[in-house]
């Protein structure tokens, strides 16, 4: 685990280069302490931070093939690297180290740009052709490892994080007009352009060339959800040894590893089959903002060691700039802040570890995708309902919304309407005209929400609602916001995590589960669940979703924390981007209790923080 920095221009000395790559990977060093790499000539400088998790002896970057015609850098981990070592040396490849990463160069000399189809992992990597002068880089299947970019001045820019492009002469910083309306909505920066200027994801799934200052970018992976005839017996049996299959490839590690572990099945279910030496909780205090009891009890029954914390709210405040800066973006994700001190806490003891990522996209665990009451009768009647012909379910979902509300409704008209009409993702803050009330003219112009997500839903015409959702988050949702979280939180740390349930094989299985034993009238998640329940006790396997409980309502009821929270909403800057009076109001109303806006407040927040710490502060 690493961070990588690089950028191609034929501007500036090498000396000048140098000087350039290590004040970018200077900003990095909290992605790798351990040690640094550089490779520069008259085109190129690629900069590499390390964190030693494989072969710690000759383990470091940049690497270079036999005739070192060829240099690459690399951020993540390849878990089927010892297979296809075997599959290069036996085709005459000479390796020089035990990493994994040596395989992705020794790989695209013999398979070229195939080799992204080969590897199972989490990967973001820049690789160098000194005789073509050119560039080639990819990034995993999902977006597990960030990957970013700029063009300007001249110069290409790549790297692990955005705040290393911030030293580079060639770099403008500016501020996106367009991201922030789009934000208000889903929390998270949900266009292809992040929140600073002309700095771009390398999106999930894609590979790219630069030659001659131009950049090509082509997509190697795609979700291809289908329906496989099964049995519920077979699909729990295909997800338990799934489970166990990939725990085990992802455990792989010459140092510490351990596990995160809430309340909830995902990381039950992980920690369950990897019984690990640590496992590591958070919590607010509070019991119910303290998922740390439960995961005590669990490790107390598999006898297993827990370290846990409790974050107190002078520490969750003290600490979100510092988390923002990190986040490269603004996220205004509650369990941004627990995530940082679960990743603070695991470092005391672990280098790597596994986390529960992923299952709820890939086995439909979230309630949005149609789980929206608690009553059985309802849940049956709508599943018998969802036999209509697609026709019939629509026009009877379009009726039911027209009708006043009543017991079910609303899980009826999820259960039977198409995903379009009322599916963005697991985060709807602002609606769009509530926004524009707040925001600035200059800040009211964006893609609209509904063009974000239908961009998704046009690829996925033709399949089931839960399996059109379930696309939609795995190009949104998980590498905008769930993913890019886990990897900041982190790596801020100098962290490992890893993510067992997002594995391009458990995604072979999962896209051809029925959706029958994904969502039903019993519960979300339903075969996984029962895969996990051979494993872990009922409780813990039929539980019901939570996330990470942050008590933001309670903070901005305390007076203490308003008063912060007012201080940054009446600052000299705020007038640039909101109407300052409607936003104070609406803070004042939260604090008083006339009104519950605390989700609205702390994406503003979350804004006016990151927006001060790089623009204002950052120095």
């Amino acid at each position: 685990m690493c961070g990588i920095v690089g950028f191609v221009t034929s501007k500036y000395s090498i000396e000048e280069k140098k000087e350039q790559i290590n004040q970018m990977m200077d900003r990095i060093i909290h992605r790798g302490p351990d040690s640094s790499g550089e490779f520069v000539d008259k085109h190129v400088a690629l900069g590499f931070r390390r964190l030693s998790i494989i072969d710690l002896k000759s383990g470091d970057q940049p690497i270079f093939n036999e005739d070192r015609t060829k240099a690459i850098i690399f951020n993540g981990e390849i878990y089927n690297f010892q297979e296809l070592r075997k599959e290069l040396e036996a085709k005459g490849h000479i390796f020089t180290t035990k990493a994994d990463t040596e395989v992705i160069l020794h790989g695209y000399e013999e398979y070229g740009t195939d080799i992204v189809k080969k590897l199972r992992g989490m990967f973001a990597f820049a690789i160098w052709d000194r005789e073509k002068q050119e560039l080639f880089g990819a990034r995993d299947h999902f977006g597990i490892k960030p990957y970013y970019y700029y063009q300007g001045n001249d110069t290409f820019m790549f790297g692990s994080e955005i705040k290393s492009f911030l030293d580079h002469p060639d770099f403008v910083k500016e501020v996106n007009p367009r991201a922030l309306k789009p934000y208000m909505t889903f929390q998270y920066s949900a266009i292809d352009e992040t929140f600073f200027k002309n700095v771009y994801r390398i999106p999930e799934g894609h590979y790219f060339f630069v030659r001659n200052g131009e950049l090509e970018m082509t997509q190697y992976w795609d979700a291809q959800f289908s329906e496989e005839d099964m049995s519920l017996e077979q699909a729990i049996d295909l997800i338990d040894e799934a489970v166990q299959e990939s725990v085990a490839a992802h455990s792989i590690s010459d140092v510490k590893l351990g596990t995160f572990l809430s309340s909830g099945v995902d990381s039950s279910f992980v920690t369950s089959v990897s019984k690990p030496n640590y496992t590591f909780s958070i919590g607010f205090g509070d019991k119910s903002y303290n998922e740390s009891h439960e995961a005590k009890k669990l490790t107390e029954r598999l006898g297993l060691r827990n370290f846990s914390k409790l974050v107190t709210s002078e520490e969750a405040f003290e600490a979100f700039p510092n988390i923002q800066y990190h986040l490269d973006e603004p996220a205004s994700n509650p369990s941004c802040v627990p995530l940082y001190f679960l990743a603070k806490l695991a470092r005391e003891q672990v280098t790597v570890v596994l986390s529960g990522e992923g299952a709820d996209e890939l086995f439909a665990g979230y309630t949005d995708y149609g789980f929206a009451t608690k009553a059985k009768s309802v849940r049956v009647f709508a599943e018998k309902l969802k036999q209509l012909p697609k026709k019939s379910r629509y026009r009877l979902a379009r009726t039911i919304k027209k009708m006043p509300n009543f017991k079910g409704s609303l899980h009826l008209y999820k259960s039977l309407a198409p995903a379009e009409e009322f599916f963005i993702g697991q985060a709807f803050v602002f609606e769009e005209t509530e926004a524009d009330v707040y925001l600035q003219p200059k800040f009211r112009k964006s893609e609209t929400v509904r063009e974000i997500a239908q961009r998704q839903y046009d690829k996925v015409p033709d399949l089931p609602e839960v399996k059109k959702m379930q696309y939609l988050d795995i190009h949104q949702w998980m590498p905008k916001d769930i993913l890019l979280k886990a990897d900041k939180m982190t790596m801020a740390h100098s962290l490992e995590a890893r993510t067992p349930l997002l594995d391009i094989r458990m995604m072979e299985l999962a896209e051809r589960i029925p959706v029958k034993y994904l969502l039903n009238a019993e519960n979300t998640k339903y075969a996984f669940r029962k895969a996990a329940n051979r494993h872990l006790p009922d409780e813990w396997a039929d539980r019901e979703k939570l996330g990470f409980p942050v008590p933001i309502k309670d903070w901005l009821h305390e007076e203490k924390f308003y008063k912060e929270v007012r201080g940054v909403f009446e600052a000299d800057f705020v007038p640039e981007f909101f109407d300052q009076e409607k936003i104070l109001d609406m803070l004042d109303k939260n604090y008083t209790q006339e009104i519950d806006a605390r989700r609205k407040i702390w994406t503003i927040y979350s804004f006016l923080v990151w927006y001060k710490v790089y623009f204002i502060d950052e120095k």
